[in-house]
């Protein structure tokens, strides 16, 4: 992969920095579009080469018509589903319309370009099928952000089928690990280890009987390149380039936190707030489609994965 262009947009953020360093271990060259809306500039490495692009912009698009890139992986997002529900106008500008300047900027420039997009594999689903969800289910988002995610989802198989676009999705569960930003709805496993570290108990939302897949950020790297440089199926249909990336394992919310205790050695009893509008209440994934088309699975246990990231925030933590 020594020759390989890469193009990570989000690549300053939580999973775009791991996948970033991935790709340059493998040898590859590695652009780096964020707008350090939520990434942070120290976490791209001194050898990838760097623009502060909103994807939205004009430059971005400049970049991804003449940068000659093997790969797109396209993780830039508004990624806080709450904040889709008080303000989906913002979710869908950046989540759509960004999403949609960069493909634009694919077909006019660059098609044979392969773009993966980071979609969601709770959000498009809804409650209405029993989980374990695979990728033909129905779908009924409970959130704009999924919504959004879902629409580029249909983009994506509309430039394959009429422009002959390289595009697949990846459908993420609950990803979480190492540099995961505690300061948000997104990443509830890193919200409970800076509780945990400051002495507080986790705070749960509703009972906390409601399930989700959680899948360690590594494994979501692995998933991203084999998507970018393996052989993938036929595209021009939703859903036929669509993965779910996850363990296929349900955890509620207290086995969760119970997990995460173990792990960080405390024992604190959890404080339980109101349940929060826009949030399913069960969700894990079907990975057989990943397993059999991207010849990917999971490699860390949830145990594991927590005590790595435990961890990580630890060495991290200031008080």
């Amino acid at each position: 992969m020594d020759s390989s262009r890469i193009l990570v947009t989000g690549g300053a953020g939580f999973i775009g920095s791991h996948l970033v360093d991935r790709f340059m271990a493998m040898g590859a060259a590695v652009t780096v579009i964020d707008d350090l809306s939520n990434g942070k500039r120290d976490r791209v490495p001194a050898g990838a080469t760097f623009h502060p692009y909103d994807i939205r912009s004009t430059d971005a698009a400049a970049l991804v018509r003449d940068g000659g890139f093997h790969a797109i992986c396209h993780l830039a997002a508004q990624m806080d589903v709450r904040r889709s529900v008080s303000d989906p106008f913002n979710d869908a500008s950046r989540n759509i319309l960004g999403s949609l300047n960069l493909l634009e900027a694919v077909r006019t420039g660059s098609p044979s370009t392969r773009l993966i997009f980071s979609s969601t594999g709770g959000a498009v689903y809804g409650d209405f099928d029993a989980p374990p969800s695979r990728e033909t289910f129905e779908k009924n988002p409970e959130s704009p952000y999924g919504i959004a995610k879902l629409s580029v989802e249909y983009y994506i198989a509309y430039y394959a089928r009429v422009h002959g676009l390289d595009v697949a999705a990846l459908r993420y569960a609950n990803v979480y690990g190492p540099r995961q930003d505690p300061h948000g709805e997104a990443g509830v496993v890193a919200i409970f280890c800076q509780r945990l570290l400051s002495g507080q108990s986790p705070r749960i939302f509703g009972d906390g009987s409601q399930t989700r897949d959680y899948v360690y950020v590594g494994d979501v790297v692995e998933a991203n390149v084999r998507a970018a440089t393996g052989t993938l199926p036929k595209a021009g249909r939703i859903d036929a380039r669509s993965f779910n990336i996850g363990t296929g394992v349900a955890t509620s919310v207290v086995e969760l936190a119970a997990a995460l205790q173990s792990a960080a050695g405390t024992a604190l009893p959890n404080e339980f707030a109101p349940h929060r509008p826009g949030e399913q209440l069960r969700s894990f994934v079907s990975i057989e489609k990943a397993r059999q088309e991207l010849d990917w699975s999971p490699r860390t246990t949830l145990a594991d994965g927590l005590e790595q990231t435990f961890r990580w925030f630890a060495a991290h933590h200031s008080v």
